[in-house]
């Protein structure tokens, strides 16, 4: 299928300019280029409108999870006939393997896969090896280390009526496929087996197959509902065959166990001798058991915690050689012909280059003390000039781009075809690729809002008087934004708001993936008036109700206070049309400073495309969207100032003798998040308390 945009919305004059300049770049080869577009100017639908135009498959990359479910919830939205993709980390808690040698202190690997997020992710690989028309939104965590897909492609079990075969031998394939059975519980990734029939819930889809046999040949293929085991009737489309695709990306062939292992055991002598050589005999021994350990495991069941850090051996890569990562999934199908969009790139590119070096620490400490093999070190997030060779191309979009993709995006192709064109608009955009070195300007919004009005206050009495603003603001049922320094901040600001009446709630790093879209949901929907952050609320938020952001602490010059940081925050603020920002600061930074002047020469462009136009300002209109995830009731948080508040709180309402397996394992599952938080915020007794119940449980 072609990529198709379904909208009412039409591109305006300064849309349709940049479209045309960054189609006509990617399809004459040109390699870098950058979107600088304010807050509001539509640069999501100007890149879907390229993305119709150019008709390349697509990866979408940003810096934080919150901003990717928000650009895969439009994305969605803009291409419903297409394969639109969501790839982030799939851990709701991860704790990665280390060793502390001050203390002897081994952690062992410990995580908590969300389901549902594995499943986005499986589909998202599925679609590259499927489908030409995908789109694919991630994080940095695309950069990762996720198997070969040629062995993930390898990897299928393809099935059609009529075909010659027996039901074990179906069951087997299943298994090869890192598939469970799963007679009792129906779920992702898991098969079940009733007489003749066989039904599979592929783990990266929603419905299930149910294979029917008849005396060895398959008889039957139909799609059903998981939960009911009803047919799902699809006139339009009747199964007859199907291809499953495996149920983890890690895959390893069992053809090549004999050749891989003797590999593994003669780097595993190798570090032995190295070990033993240095004096490290407890070393020596505790690599060898490790090893020959995991080899069994894989020899029997195909996997075992941890088998990423074999995927050199499997993958037959040698050493310091590259893992295969998402962008293999591209480039495998597509080789140059796709292409590569950076979502506020002044935040994304720094992130990817500051990967590497972290997670080498770590790993070298784990193999000098026995724990791993070198080749651990071969299970790495990509070097940053392995990501730029892995790349056929980029555009940049941001509202602040770096100097680094600026000076990259001096775009040779478009000054030279641009300036052959007769067309007024062409030779407009030529004159200010010119006057911007390349770079694509998105400087007028559709809606006619400017930039919001800033006004400065002292930091004495911040508190009382963001809390009189806030009120102003709930009166006129609009919304409020408050960014602090720390997390801490946030929360026992939260809490003391709260007492005052307000509805509110923070957002940091410490919720959950999913649920940082479900709050700025709920935000938008009135059931809270202020949201309070750190470091989310900047970037792509798209929250038209917000019409005041505030600003703590605005003078402590630093990251958190850059020009950068405050020009983005201050955008949340330009999607109202009452939007204004207060900065509580008893001093004017530099880098105050060279924010409020570039935010006045944003608003004075605006104001005066508004003249000229003849354009009446108003209010961006947005629908709410639909979560990415339904959860049941009571499934998740996060836990409003703290657990005592949460389902510990309310466990004395709870018979939990009237409760099924199923409803407890739940429960411990939230308990135990609790427990962590409040450990996190050092209150141990209530931790222990948490705990304690669990164990009763």
């Amino acid at each position: 299928m072609k990529f198709k945009l379904k909208t009412n919305y039409k591109p305006i004059t300064d849309q349709e300019r940049a479209i045309e300049t960054l189609a006509r770049g990617i399809d004459g080869g040109e390699k870098y280029q950058t979107l600088l577009g304010v807050t509001g100017s539509g640069k999501t639908f100007t890149m879907a409108n390229v993305i119709e135009k150019v008709q390349r498959p697509t990866l979408i990359i940003s810096h934080n999870k919150t901003l990717a479910g928000q650009l895969y919830q439009e994305m969605r939205e803009l291409f419903p006939d297409n394969a639109v993709s969501y790839f982030v980390s799939y851990y709701d808690y991860y704790q990665p393997e280390a060793y502390i040698p001050s203390t002897d202190t081994y952690i062992e690997k410990d995580a908590d896969i969300n389901e549902t997020i594995d499943k986005l992710r499986l589909a998202a690989t599925t679609n590259l090896l499927t489908r030409s028309d995908t789109i694919v939104v991630a994080s940095v965590s695309c950069i990762y280390n996720i198997g070969s897909p040629r062995e993930y492609g390898h990897f299928v079990f393809e099935f059609t009526e009529g075909m010659k075969i027996t039901r074990d031998q179906i069951i087997d394939r299943i298994v090869d496929l890192q598939y469970e059975r799963s007679d009792f519980g129906f779920n992702r990734g898991t098969f079940r087996v009733r007489g003749d029939s066989i039904d599979i819930f592929p783990a990266y889809q929603d419905e299930a197959i149910r294979i029917e046999l008849d005396s060895g040949t398959i008889k039957e293929v139909r799609s059903i509902n998981p939960v009911s085991g009803q047919e799902i009737k699809n006139l339009k489309l009747k199964i007859k065959n199907f291809v499953l695709y495996p149920a983890k990306h890690f895959m390893t062939n069992p053809e090549s166990y004999k050749e891989v292992f003797e590999v593994i055991k003669r780097d595993l002598d190798i570090q032995v001798k190295k070990l033993k050589s240095e004096g490290k005999l407890l070393e020596a021994h505790r690599i060898a058991q490790k090893v020959t350990y995991d080899l069994e495991m894989i020899q029997e069941v195909g996997y075992v915690k941890g088998i990423e850090n074999y995927s050199r051996y499997f993958d037959g890569r040698v050493t310091g050689d590259a893992p295969f990562t998402l962008l293999d999934y591209f480039q495998e199908p597509y080789k140059d012909r796709w292409m590569l969009m950076v979502d506020e790139s002044h935040m994304t590119f720094p992130q990817i280059r500051g990967m590497y070096n972290g997670d080498l620490a770590r790993k070298q400490t784990l193999i000098d003390y026995g724990f791993r093999l070198p080749s651990a070190l071969d299970n790495r997030p990509l070097r940053f000039e392995e990501f730029m060779r892995r790349i056929p191309n980029f555009i940049a979009s941001s509202a602040t781009p770096n100097d680094w993709e600026v000076s990259l995006s001096k775009s040779k192709f478009a000054r030279t075809v641009l300036a052959k064109e007769k067309q007024a608009h062409s030779r407009t955009v030529l004159e200010r690729l010119e006057r911007n070195n390349g770079v694509v300007e998105l400087l007028v919004r559709p809606t006619g809002i400017p930039d919001p009005l800033v006004e400065i206050k002292p930091v004495k009495n911040q508190v009382a008087d963001i809390i009189e603003e806030i009120k102003k603001t709930v009166a006129k049922k609009q919304r409020t934004l408050i960014t602090t320094l720390t997390k801490r901040t946030a929360e026992d600001l939260s809490a003391y708001l709260a007492e005052q009446g307000l509805k509110v709630q923070y957002l940091h790093s410490d919720v959950k993936t999913l649920e940082r879209t479900d709050i700025l949901g709920n935000l938008r929907n009135g059931k809270y008036d202020v949201l309070i952050g750190i470091n989310l609320l900047r970037e792509g938020l798209d929250l038209p109700e917000v019409s005041l952001v505030a600003i703590l602490d605005a003078d402590k010059e630093g990251f958190l206070r850059s020009d950068v940081t405050l020009i983005q925050t201050m955008g949340r603020a330009a999607r109202h049309v009452e939007g204004r920002v207060i900065m509580y600061a008893d001093k004017v930074t530099g880098s105050m400073e060279r924010a409020l002047s570039e935010v006045k020469r944003r608003r004075e462009y605006q104001l005066a495309y508004n003249i000229k136009h003849e354009i009446t300002p108003v209010s961006i209109s947005k629908p709410i969207r639909e979560r990415i995830i339904e959860f049941e009731s009571g499934e998740h948080g996060p836990w409003v100032f703290g657990a005592k508040e949460a389902v510990f709180a309310s466990l004395q309402h709870l018979e939990l003798d009237a409760m099924t397996p199923m409803e407890k394992k739940r429960l411990i599952k939230n308990l135990t998040g609790e427990m962590r938080l409040a450990a996190q915020d050092l209150n141990f007794e209530l931790a222990a308390e948490i705990r304690d119940k669990i164990q009763s449980i």
